[in-house]
């Protein structure tokens, strides 16, 4: 059994831990508000977004933009994963990982090249001993970023594309679904989803008239789309990572607290053991000067 000097040593570590717990779950909720913030002002732009340039890119012909083009052979397949650049929150990357590393292998086995652009340290720490080729890596972006890295990364997928160095594009990230729900998402940039059937008449998409033509639009807005869908990629896993921070930190300090609650019962029983020896070592000695 434990001594008592160990097991008071258990208990202070193990309190100083749970300090440590609670300090970072107060600064990943005040993070996720901000982040929270964030995303809930820019995602209804995103699907707004989204939603009218898939009708406008119905009814137009391919030839009008390259990023409208669709190859008839994929050999080449760019796939942007962001995660986050810190730890200590769960699952949250090794998920968003997993469903990158299966989209990777799944378009290696139908043989096509996967190139990687890794935005998050976790990510490019995994991907970087693997055998996928990894075009572009930032670490240390997370914690601070703005447009301008959605709009850096957006226009190297622009280019490899309308090249032909990419065959189509998706975007890897951790969709903020709630605080207990952050679920890992494969977007397809390029080419462009087809809109659902019927879609398109449901949501009024005819009774409009664009101005200029539908050609100029699209040759104004693709661009703009790929970085705006970008940019939402990197809202969402931030918002995501902060909140899987706050749940796993909740989790850890209440762990603390059961550790702490065991630590004091071994302590009591190990104390009571102690005493009980003692008092029996001087019952002992009592009765051995009464013979």
């Amino acid at each position: 059994m434990a001594s008592l000097k160990d097991v008071q040593n258990q208990i202070v570590g193990v309190k100083k831990t749970k300090q440590i717990t609670k300090a970072m779950n107060m600064v990943a909720s005040a993070k996720l508000r901000n982040a929270q913030e964030r995303i809930e002002r820019f995602r209804p732009y995103a699907d707004k977004f989204y939603s009218m340039l898939g009708d406008l890119a119905a009814g137009a012909d391919e030839s009008v933009h390259p990023l409208l083009e669709v190859r008839d052979e994929v050999k080449t397949v760019g796939i942007m994963v962001t995660t986050s650049d810190r730890g200590l929150c769960g699952a949250f990357n090794i998920n968003i990982i997993n469903k990158a590393r299966k989209l990777a292998e799944a378009k290696k086995e139908d043989g096509a090249t996967v190139k990687l652009y890794c935005i998050g340290k976790k990510a490019r720490d995994f991907f970087k001993k693997t055998d996928f080729e990894m075009v572009r890596a930032e670490a240390e972006a997370m914690g601070k970023f703005d447009f301008t890295l959605a709009a850096s990364v957006g226009n190297e997928l622009i280019a490899g594309y309308i090249a032909g160095d990419l065959d189509e594009v998706h975007v890897v990230y951790g969709e903020f679904q709630g605080m207990g729900r952050q679920v890992p998402t494969d977007l397809t940039l390029l080419p462009m989803a087809a809109p659902e059937e019927g879609g398109a008449a449901e949501s009024g998409a005819g009774d409009y008239v664009y101005e200029p033509s539908v050609e100029g639009l699209l040759a104004e807005l693709l661009p703009r789309f790929i970085k705006v869908q970008v940019y939402r990629g990197l809202l969402d896993t931030s918002c995501s990572e902060h909140a899987a921070r706050m749940t796993a930190m909740d989790n850890a300090t209440r762990a603390c607290d059961d550790m702490t609650d065991a630590l004091t019962l071994l302590y009591n029983k190990t104390r009571q053991t102690a005493i009980t020896g003692d008092l029996m070592d001087i019952v002992g000695g009592a009765e051995a000067l009464k013979g």
